[in-house]
């Protein structure tokens, strides 16, 4: 037990060097949901070993047998005529591990183009896509690690870019006491080609999560701690900035909310309610989001998100609804089947 979970530390601590501490990232579409359970969890979850194979985008070393040749299929339609999706089958070898090929995209939509004098000349187009191939294999009955290599590709008319990047990962899953733990280091990498000549970092980020499902009650809980590469996210708006005074210097009360408001931006919350083998419901709330997109008048249920998951016939399907804005939320539709199903 003590070697496997140095050997999980090991992992982490290789990669601690590559965080990026500030600045803007490139390819930031690779941090949205890959399918409609993830959305309706809060955006992450990375520690449910189940055979869902949509997990498996956000952490590799969920890939197992129980997903055999599943084909999974998701799409989610965000303001105006952008849309994102994701697309993935999965095979098991015996002794060898469990494999998936996956593409997931981001389209922007069309674009009118015009001349310095307003005048149309032509329409272009937006998008970014990342090709991923993945990898698992169990040590044994409680521990598995797994791995994301992704080639990324991105378009922004004359602008295109290049890159790679890798996801490192690890579960423990204790089936005696329905209880799973996660590591994640993901996007690693860096641009081959950038869309000018300074180079753009990839959003590099470490999670933590775990689930405890009841013995006696059809619940599971779960807590997905994520951006752990980076202790300070809080946003400071500069139109609040004031000259320092002994008036306005900060109180030490002032301090621990400060110190509680930025570990909260590191939680994410959630919980599916096993209603039945064919029927869940989910629920999610993500502090940081509510955090940076609230309006104080008005906070409504940013950061809440909902969703059900079932099974009809051969398919399973999810849906996700997140709530970003009073304004908007978003609607995720999500669908897997196993087709060997089709197959007499």
């Amino acid at each position: 037990m003590l070697k496997k979970i140095g050997f999980l530390l090991s992992i982490i601590s290789g990669v601690l060097s590559h965080a990026q501490t500030g600045g803007n990232n490139t390819y930031e579409f690779l941090n949205l949901s890959s399918s409609a359970r993830v959305a309706a969890l809060g955006g992450h979850q990375i520690a449910l070993k189940d055979n869902d194979p949509f997990l498996a985008f956000d952490n590799p070393s969920l890939l197992n047998k129980e997903m055999d040749n599943k084909l999974a299929l998701n799409y989610v339609n965000y303001i105006s005529d952008i849309g994102s999706g994701f697309a993935s089958y999965t095979k098991s070898f015996e002794n060898v591990g469990t494999f998936s090929g996956a593409i997931k995209f981001i389209d922007y939509g069309q674009f009118t183009e015009t001349d310095n004098a307003g005048n149309e000349i032509g329409d272009f187009s937006a998008g970014e896509y990342a090709f991923v191939i993945g990898y698992a294999r169990e040590l044994d009955t409680n521990f598995s690690v797994g791995g994301n290599i992704k080639a990324i590709y991105s378009n922004f008319y004359d602008y295109n870019s290049v890159g790679a990047a890798v996801d490192i990962s690890a579960t423990y899953l204790s089936l005696d006491r329905n209880f799973t733990m996660a590591l994640v280091a993901k996007n690693i990498g860096r641009q081959i080609t950038s869309f000018n000549e300074e180079d753009e970092s990839l959003p590099f980020e470490i999670q933590y999560g775990l689930t405890k499902r009841f013995k006696n009650v059809p619940i599971r809980l779960g807590l997905v701690l994520h951006n752990l590469q980076q202790w300070d996210l809080s946003y400071d708006n500069p139109n609040d900035d004031q000259e320092s005074s002994i008036l306005n210097d900060p109180t030490q009360e002032e301090n621990d909310n400060k110190f509680l408001d930025n570990l909260g931006r590191h939680v994410i919350l959630n919980t599916e309610f096993l209603v039945s083998e064919n029927f869940n419901i989910r629920f999610g709330y993500n502090y940081l989001r509510r955090a940076e997109l609230k309006i104080d008048e008005e906070l409504g249920s940013v950061g809440f998100s909902w969703g059900l998951g079932f099974r009809i016939n051969k398919f399973h399907l999810s849906y996700g609804r997140s709530a970003f804005h009073q304004a908007a939320a978003t609607n995720t539709f999500s669908v897997s089947t196993r087709l060997s199903d089709f197959i007499n």
